[in-house]
């Protein structure tokens, strides 16, 4: 079983999926998802994430293992039985339906009354501040509009999860974080459950309860956004999530929690998280926000600005520093912040704390993954 009480609302039990026989496209995926969480799959194309949605939904079968919700295997049951929401990122909504219409398709045919339908469709559309909207068509709407429709939709039958795959991925910038914001208060008053499907960070970072980091099939780490972000278990996770400076060398020496570990002739402090014994090679990862221009923290080393890109609220310095330069320190826009001119050679610092040592043979592996 998981890691999780079984009595968990949503639980993947040792499943795994290959569409060949051969090829394995989720191995072993073992989730539990309690009632009330907003669970996030993230993960580059291709790592499995839409397929443990799909399998969830009832559109896949699992080749092994069982999916259970709510204590009972699913298996066997079709989807319109399984009582799931779906909110889809092309909003698949009837173009020759009303919207109103649309919402009241899934309670017809569940075999509800009208009146009964017409209180559920007025409340899911209020729910979505699309109240006055009931009698236009799908093409009358915005984007964000039909959006709104689609989630409403996967509200309308008060069902307790709703599966979201990829549903802000057509809209703009702004549209898009606002319905982030949208998607996060429903889920917060309603109290339901969601597994929400993305490859954006930014998105899962915003609106989740825990994060299911995916790559090759296999979840390389479940934790809150603030653990995954601070507290990357694996070098994928630390360069897919965030931006990310890392450093490749060897393990010096190991001191309880701690390793030093030589960058090019530097000895750097760092905390020793998922990496090997003394004469290992190791990634050194340390995120651009806790490195600071000048010497001021545990670690010093040189450097030489290479590029200054202006984001309002902070400067983005590109350095070269011990061989790469792809080395980004971002420097808050405060009063008095110092910023040094390109190609002035200078010193960044960063504490121990910040700077985690992890396996080098798994970024290999992975390096660029989007």
């Amino acid at each position: 079983m998981t890691d999780r009480s079984s009595a968990a609302f949503v639980v993947f039990d040792h499943v795994q999926k290959s569409y060949d026989g051969e090829t394995i496209v989720v191995a072993d995926l073992n989730l539990a998802i309690e009632k009330g969480e907003f669970v996030t799959m993230l993960g580059p194309s291709g790592s499995g994430k839409t397929t443990c949605l799909m399998m969830l939904a009832g559109f896949e079968s699992a080749t092994k293992g069982d999916i259970f919700l709510d204590g009972k295997s699913i298996n066997n049951i079709p989807p319109h039985k399984r009582g799931i929401g779906m909110v889809f990122q092309n909003y698949a909504l009837f173009p020759h339906m009303s919207v109103a219409e649309n919402l009241a398709f899934p309670l017809e045919v569940r075999g509800m009354n009208k009146a009964e339908r017409k209180e559920k469709v007025d409340r899911a559309l209020e729910m979505v501040r699309m109240g006055g909207f009931g009698g236009r068509r799908p093409a009358q709407l915005s984007g964000g509009q039909q959006q709104r429709v689609a989630v409403a939709r996967s509200l309308v039958f008060d069902a307790e999860l709703v599966l979201m795959d990829e549903p802000l991925g057509a809209l703009d910038k702004n549209l898009r974080e606002e319905m982030q914001y949208e998607i996060k208060h429903l889920h917060e008053s309603l109290e339901m459950t969601v597994v929400y499907v993305t490859h954006d960070q930014g998105e899962a970072l915003t609106m989740s309860d825990r994060i299911a980091v995916f790559d090759d099939g296999r979840i390389q780490q479940l934790d809150s956004p603030t653990k995954l972000y601070e507290e990357p278990a694996t070098a994928f996770v630390a360069q897919f999530i965030g931006e990310n400076n890392r450093l490749l060398g060897k393990i010096e020496s190991r001191n309880g929690d701690n390793v030093i570990v030589d960058v090019g002739g530097t000895r750097i402090d760092a905390v020793a998280v998922n990496c090997g014994e003394t004469g290992d090679r190791t990634q050194l990862s340390i995120r651009p926000e806790r490195i600071a221009i000048g010497d001021s923290r545990d670690n010093v080393v040189p450097a030489v600005v290479r590029e200054l890109i202006y984001h309002g609220d902070h400067i983005r310095c590109r350095l070269e520093v011990l061989g790469s330069d792809e080395f980004v320190v971002k420097v808050p826009n405060n009063v008095g912040a110092r910023v040094p001119n390109v190609d002035e050679a200078t010193e960044v610092s960063w504490d121990t704390a910040d700077c985690r040592a992890l396996d080098s043979g798994t970024v290999e592996q992975g390096q660029d993954p989007q």
